[in-house]
């Protein structure tokens, strides 16, 4: 093994650096963690401070010494982030991301994989981070739909471990911007109602399942519902949340087809309540914990990179 590190296996540090998060794992060569460190240093921290003393600082936590193979998906390699780390196009092999893995000018062999575009005219996409999940839950071999859902929600059609098309909803930034900055505001309870699995949220899921292009109409509905006494400003969010998510269920269903196996890849209640959403729009869920995808994936690539110097 070629990189020297104080951790006894230690062959190279896996690296998710998002838009507002941190986190690193010290990896042996066939992927196990031996150590881990995170913070709230993200890209849009690092704008100001700069992205390697935080890497430095990081790497000093998990105990890992120079000389050093650094491997780092996310917004690091942004437009915006460390080094631009530019989109490869669909479709797209997902064994095949480290091929584009950026150099960063750095002390150590310190790299960062690309996003994937979807470079279409009519239905442009990007996502950047992502494709290194998918990369950690499929098989070379895997076909089949994957659900990303948070702020950004990714629906992603795989064909033979090849990424053919996807769809980003903007579900989680909408149902923040609206709760806080529309008049909902006044109909909306922000808090943990918003992540509940009951009956406001299932019954603003069916109605943006049976009338999926009357979001707006349902979205002003929401206010006058309690205007008019029918319904509890407490059980807004979890109405707004059931309209919101219902929405992109319905028009991704629309676009990949019917209700089928679907590997969900999320954690904690977001992800509870989007398996309840699909399963009662007639999929056959599959549940991933996202972090562990993440983690799986750059271990992949990372193996693609150096595997023959892990060996050696």
């Amino acid at each position: 093994m070629n990189s020297a590190n104080d951790r006894p296996g230690a062959a190279f540090v896996a690296v998710d650096w998002g838009t507002s998060s941190f986190r690193s794992w010290l990896m042996a060569a066939d992927g196990t963690v031996l150590a881990e460190s995170r913070g709230p240093e993200g890209m849009l921290h690092c704008a100001t401070s700069g992205f390697a003393p935080v890497l430095r600082d990081h790497l000093g936590k998990l105990g890992a010494a120079a000389p050093l193979q650094v491997l780092i998906c996310g917004m690091a390699g942004a437009k915006q982030g460390w080094v631009e780390a530019p989109y490869l196009k669909t479709p797209t092999r997902l064994d095949a991301l480290h091929e584009g893995a950026i150099q960063v000018d750095t002390q150590g062999d310190v790299r960062i994989l690309p996003g994937v575009a979807q470079a279409l005219a009519g239905e442009p996409d990007v996502m950047r981070g992502e494709e290194t999940q998918l990369l950690g839950i499929t098989e070379a071999d895997f076909t089949g739909l994957v659900c990303i859902p948070g702020t950004h929600s990714k629906w992603v059609r795989i064909e033979n471990g090849t990424v053919v098309a996807f769809t980003t909803y903007m579900t989680g930034e909408l149902f923040s911007v609206i709760a806080q900055h529309s008049i909902l505001t006044h109909a909306v309870e922000t808090g943990g109602a918003a992540t509940q699995d009951g009956a406001p949220f299932r019954d603003g899921l069916a109605t943006a399942q049976a009338a999926p292009r009357g979001l707006t109409t349902s979205l002003f509905r929401l206010r006058a519902a309690q205007l008019l006494g029918f319904e509890q400003r407490a059980d807004g969010a979890a109405r707004l949340s059931g309209l919101l998510i219902g929405s992109e269920i319905a028009d991704a269903m629309q676009r990949f087809g019917a209700a089928g196996q679907l590997r969900l890849l999320a954690a904690g209640s977001l992800g509870a309540l989007y398996e309840a959403a699909l399963k009662a729009c007639g999929f056959d869920v599959i549940m991933i914990d996202a972090e562990q995808a993440s983690r799986r994936g750059l271990a992949r690539a990372a193996i693609h990179l150096w595997g023959a110097q892990f060996a050696s």
